[in-house]
């Protein structure tokens, strides 16, 4: 190598040294700015809701004075329906990835099929919404029930789970399902024991994100008809109903500067209950992690 060609790899490093310090400053910018944004946004809402938060805020029921406002049907409403959707869309997603990964033939149908699943997954939720009132608000003459919302929110966090439970179990080594095979499991003895628990803190993750996305949510829930103001916690699964997003979402639309401390404090409940859903997620995968 002469020196020229020595001179020129020298400034070639130098430059590519020297974009690669650039991208990191950016990174490490971004990552700043986001949290910085993150932490104004929460020291807000805690300024704004904190002295709203306590045992009659947890216990109360909707109020039209804001001193008396509580959001024991939001909540107990919240619960309820989560307790549909979770089981519903949890079964169905990890079974139709089960199916496609394992079962299914490889053929044009089913690259369609999970193509479609794929653009499911980006849908607007409103669109989820349109669907839940015309199949099961009217079509099975479901109404505007605490039934019909679960089973609209599991169509809307169904792609997402299938698509996360797909790429868990596409993660599991293929040896560890040959040695199950070579000491005479059958396929379904090998996906229960060997496959599942190993794809399992995968899996785990994609669900907890799916299931926070359906706690958040308002709009498919508005568009089946939700109510924003009841007296009652739902008890049975074709009363009506409403949740935490709507409560939420009714007191910021009220002109009050109360009702909207009141709706900061119910951003906070709110963000307990998806704290408290990923912490029992992240101990649940650490003890699986362990295993495998």
């Amino acid at each position: 190598m002469n020196m020229l060609d020595h001179k020129a790899m020298q400034k070639r490093m130098k430059r590519r040294f020297r974009i690669d310090v650039l991208q990191r400053l950016l990174f490490v910018l971004a990552t700043v700015a986001s949290l910085l944004i993150l932490l104004l946004l929460i020291y807000q809402i805690v300024k704004q809701g904190i002295s709203y938060i306590d045992f009659g805020f947890v216990t109360h029921f909707s109020s039209r004075r804001p001193e008396d406002a509580g959001i024991a049907a939001a909540l107990w409403g919240t619960i309820a329906l989560m307790s549909i959707v979770t089981p519903v869309s949890l079964l169905l997603g990890v079974g139709t990835a089960l199916y496609l990964e394992e079962y299914a033939p490889r053929t044009a149908f089913t690259r369609f099929v999970e193509l479609n699943i794929h653009t499911l997954a980006g849908v607007p939720s409103i669109v989820f919404g349109l669907l839940g009132l015309t199949v099961f608000v009217y079509g099975l003459g479901l109404g505007q029930s605490l039934l019909a919302g679960g089973l609209t929110m599991s169509l809307l966090v169904l792609p997402t789970i299938v698509v996360a439970s797909q790429e868990a179990l596409r993660s599991v080594s293929r040896s560890l399902q040959e040695a199950s095979y070579a000491l005479g499991a059958t396929k379904w003895r090998t996906l229960r024991s060997v496959v599942i628990p190993a794809a399992f803190p995968g899996i785990l993750t994609g669900c907890i994100l799916s299931l926070s996305r359906a706690v958040g949510e308002a709009a498919p829930l508005l568009v089946i008809g939700a109510l924003a103001f009841i007296h009652y916690i739902p008890v049975n699964p074709l009363e009506g109903f409403t949740v935490l997003p709507i409560q939420i979402f009714n007191w910021m639309s009220r002109p009050q500067e109360e009702f909207h401390s009141v709706a900061a404090a119910g951003i906070l409940v709110l963000l307990a209950l998806l704290l408290a859903m990923n912490a029992i997620a992240v101990l649940l995968r650490n003890r699986k992690q362990k295993r495998y």
